[in-house]
């Protein structure tokens, strides 16, 4: 049986932990914006549902990096203060950039979860059904996010690609660092 490369394997749990950690902070964002300043209570559920499946993403990548001796990356608290920051900064621009934000994040994990699922080998069941299965949640959010009002028009298009750089920069370093 061909076995996963172990330093692979630590970076995927490395970085998939502060991706999900870095979504429930998004949420918490979005949801100080819509019980502060913001009243919209459809969307307000809508981020509480999407928030349940990234903590239970969350804890499973928190228990791996405890079972297997993984060090998080160091850059969580900055990746908390920026992802509370994008959550609330996003809401306060509407609804449209909310769910945005929502649907551009989710577009970049989509392809980094597809890319750790292509290199996970036989040796890592486990961990490839979680991602598989989170993925698949991601994808659902992806969609409730455009079924709500995401759109990249005008200048969401300039918001949407600020987003997945930020996001693309933060999985490098991550996995790393």
């Amino acid at each position: 049986m061909k076995k996963t490369d172990p330093i692979k394997v630590e970076e995927f749990i490395r970085v998939d932990h502060a991706g999900e950690r870095g979504a429930i902070k998004i949420y918490e964002g979005q949801l100080l914006a819509l019980n502060t300043l913001i009243k919209d209570e459809n969307l307000k559920k809508t981020i509480e549902e999407m928030k349940v499946h990234e903590k239970e993403h969350c804890e499973y990548f928190e228990n791996e990096i405890k079972k297997r001796k993984i060090k998080p990356t160091k850059m969580l608290p900055l990746w908390d203060l920026l992802g509370v920051g994008l959550g609330f900064g996003s809401t306060i621009l509407g609804k449209k950039a909310a769910m945005l934000c929502t649907a551009s994040v989710e577009e970049v994990i989509d392809k980094h979860y597809l890319s750790q699922l292509n290199q996970l080998e036989a040796d890592e069941v486990e961990l490839k059904k979680k991602i598989k299965k989170f993925r698949e949640d991601e994808i659902h959010h992806k969609n409730i996010a455009y079924e709500k009002g995401a759109t990249k028009k005008g200048i969401y298009l300039l918001l949407d690609k600020a987003i997945k750089t930020g996001s693309k920069i933060a999985i490098s370093i991550s996995e790393k660092i």
